[in-house]
Order: C-alpha cells, then sequence, then structure tokens
C-alpha cells in the first residue's frame, strides 16, 4: 500500500498535459529523414538534463528550478530542497547529474552560480531525490570555485562521473581571461573531485595551493563535456570569442592555451596568436569557425539511428541545431549541422535511443528526435 501512495503522489506531481503526440516535422540529414516533436514545453531556460532509471527525465531550469518531465511529456511542479542561485546573464541552476549508485542512494548532484563575497561563482552540491521526486533533502556543497568575481558571464559548467567515479567539473574563466593561465584559482579550468568533493590522490596538481582539484586549464568556458564510451576518456567542447570553439580531450596537467592563443580574436577583433605557435600547449581535435557555440553534448551509442553510432552531438547555440560530428578514433571523420531553428543548451539519449534536445528560450522545450517513418 506505502508504494502504491508513494507513485501517486509522484503522478500528482506531474502538472502538464501530455505533449508526446504533438505534431511533428521533419528535417534532412545526411543519413536520411529525421521527424522533430515536441515531447514537452513550459520550461524556462532548461538548461540541463538527465534520465532517472525508470525513464523520466530530470530538468534543470537556469532561473533555479529542477523539475521532473515523466516519459508522457507532462513537466512536474518544481522540486524542493535546491540551492539559491545567482540567475542573470549566463548564471543559474545549470547542470544535473546521478551519482554512479543512483539506484541504492538516490544522490543528485547540481552545478549552479552561487552569490558569494565578491561576486559569484560556479558551485557544486548534492542532495537525496526524496522516493517521491517532491524534494532534494540533505543538500550540501561539495566544491566551490575560488575566487568569486564580478560579472554575468563564462560559469561553464557540465557535470560528468568518470568511469572510476571520479567527478569532471568544467569550469568558465568568468571572462577574467589571463586567469585561465593561473593554476592558484580555479578560473578556466577542469576540475577532478571524488564524489564528495575531497581531492583525488592522483591529480595533477596535488600539494599545490589552490590548484588541488584542478585537471586541466587554460580554458575559456566550456559547456560541453561527455565520456567517451569505449575508452572512457572525458572529451569537451570549448566556446572561442570570435571564431575558434574548440573540441578536446583535455589532459591531465595541461595547458590549453587561453587567452594566449586561439583560433580566434578578441570581440574587439584584435588578433589573437594561433595554436600552432604554441606547441607546448595542449592541441585541440577540431576547430570551428565561425563558431557553433557549443553547449551540452553526448556521444551516440543507441539503435534507432544505427549510422550515428560513435558519432558526438553537440547543441549548438548559435548554430540553432544539432552538430553531429563523426569521429574516428580521436579525429573528426565529418560532420553536419541539423538545423533546428533553436538555440539548443543540451542533447540527450533516451533510453529507447531517441536523441532529445533542450532548446534554449523563455518557453523553452524539449525537442524529440527519431527517424521519419515514411507515409
Amino acid at each position: 500500500m506505502l508504494r502504491v501512495l508513494i507513485a501517486s503522489s509522484f503522478l500528482l506531481a506531474f502538472s502538464a498535459p501530455s505533449l508526446a503526440q504533438a505534431p511533428a516535422r521533419s528535417i534532412e540529414s545526411e543519413t536520411g529523414r529525421i521527424a522533430v516533436e515536441t515531447f514537452a514545453e513550459g520550461l524556462e531556460h532548461p538548461w540541463g538534463a538527465t534520465y532517472l532509471p525508470d525513464g523520466v527525465l530530470l530538468v534543470t531550469e537556469r532561473p533555479g528550478r529542477l523539475r521532473l518531465v515523466s516519459t508522457d511529456g507532462a513537466v512536474s511542479d518544481p522540486i524542493g530542497g535546491v540551492p539559491d542561485v545567482v540567475a542573470g546573464g549566463q548564471g543559474g541552476l545549470l547542470d544535473v547529474a546521478l551519482d554512479p549508485d543512483f539506484a541504492n542512494n538516490r544522490t543528485v548532484y547540481l552545478s549552479y552560480s552561487e552569490e558569494r563575497p565578491g561576486g559569484a561563482a560556479t558551485s557544486v552540491g548534492r542532495g537525496r531525490l526524496d522516493d517521491d521526486g517532491s524534494a532534494l533533502s540533505n543538500f550540501e556543497v561539495i566544491f566551490r570555485q575560488q575566487p568569486a568575481v564580478s560579472g554575468r558571464n563564462h560559469y561553464g559548467s557540465r557535470l560528468v562521473f568518470a568511469p572510476d567515479g571520479k567527478l569532471f567539473v568544467t569550469l568558465g574563466e568568468r571572462f577574467k581571461m589571463r586567469q585561465a593561465q593561473d593554476v592558484n584559482n580555479h578560473l578556466g579550468t577542469i576540475v577532478r573531485i571524488n564524489p564528495d568533493g575531497s581531492v583525488p590522490d592522483d591529480n595533477p596538481f596535488v600539494g599545490k595551493d589552490g590548484a588541488d582539484e584542478i585537471w586541466s586549464y587554460g580554458h575559456r568556458n566550456v559547456q560541453s563535456a561527455a565520456i567517451h564510451p569505449e575508452t572512457g576518456v572525458l572529451w569537451t567542447a570549448e566556446m572561442g570569442p570570435r571564431g575558434g570553439d574548440e573540441l578536446n580531450i583535455p589532459q591531465a596537467g595541461r595547458n590549453h592555451g587561453w587567452p594566449v592563443v586561439s583560433w580566434g580574436r578578441h570581440y574587439s577583433g584584435e588578433r589573437i596568436p594561433d595554436p600552432s605557435t604554441r606547441p607546448d600547449f595542449a592541441g585541440s581535435i577540431h576547430s570551428w569557425t565561425p563558431v557553433i557555440s557549443p553547449s551540452g553534448m553526448t556521444f551516440y551509442t543507441g539503435d534507432m539511428f544505427a549510422d550515428w553510432r560513435g558519432d558526438l552531438l553537440i547543441g549548438g547555440l548559435s548554430a540553432e541545431g544539432i552538430v553531429r560530428v563523426r569521429i574516428d578514433g580521436e579525429q573528426v571523420a565529418g560532420e553536419e549541422v541539423l538545423a533546428l531553428g533553436r538555440r539548443i543548451r543540451d542533447v540527450v539519449q533516451a533510453p529507447d535511443g531517441a536523441v532529445m534536445a533542450l532548446t534554449d528560450e523563455p518557453a523553452g522545450r524539449i525537442l524529440r528526435l527519431s527517424p521519419a517513418t515514411s507515409q
């Protein structure tokens, strides 16, 4: 009886009607036509999403709300227990990830912009999702980017668990460009921590003041991160300035060059030396000029789009679609833009192999992509 009551309260939390039957349109791709339908709507600037084991989506909204989206597209009331965020500019409630042992501990991780003395910075915390899905309990902050600074841009941030259970957090340089070259702070870095926020013993800068958590540095604003499904290695996509978005495999202890080098230019038009002039820096795998403004990404591993298996699917903000990148080892073999006409903030693979895309807009949607069937 208790299980029935919990399930009933969980279902009552969903307030929006099913949208799975919304009319679909189709777009062309190199591998055939793709049906695009609105799976869910009524989300304000949705930012990150992840699937729970039962197929329900857990979705963040940048203004500071966390919601569940049921398997038929119904959107829940806001989940309680979410931390206060600085919602402005590029800041707010950002990414969401499940603990690798979520099935047993129901632990959810959130990244968000947090107000602190001196300004704001990216923080990461975790809490337990109640059995009825209505609230996070015992939320605790496990990592705080240092220092907090003024401004509303370049917070990062994606949360990705590696196969060994370590958590990668991507951090922007908060538009304090030169600080990305200083490993005595977290600006423009990727950090690697244990699930409780402690520092792994094998991090490259352990023992260096202010740098214990740092994995790599010299980054600009990394909003895309995914673990390669075969190698278990972290891949990221990074926003450049005027040109020069990058696809990277961040390497332990390496300097990735920003702002000393870039494939783009400063917004003023001032030239920046190309990365090839500094072979001592870690190089990128691929770059984009004009930019695509990469946001959330995933490696596709499903069966619904068999020709895409192993490809990277990257949400494009300025590209207004999904950038499908064909990967051959550690090289890019080709790419295409799946034009959706909307800024795409995150891309996730559904349990059935469909591709779900979060649109970055005040009346945000979750779009579902599947192969179009002939009429």
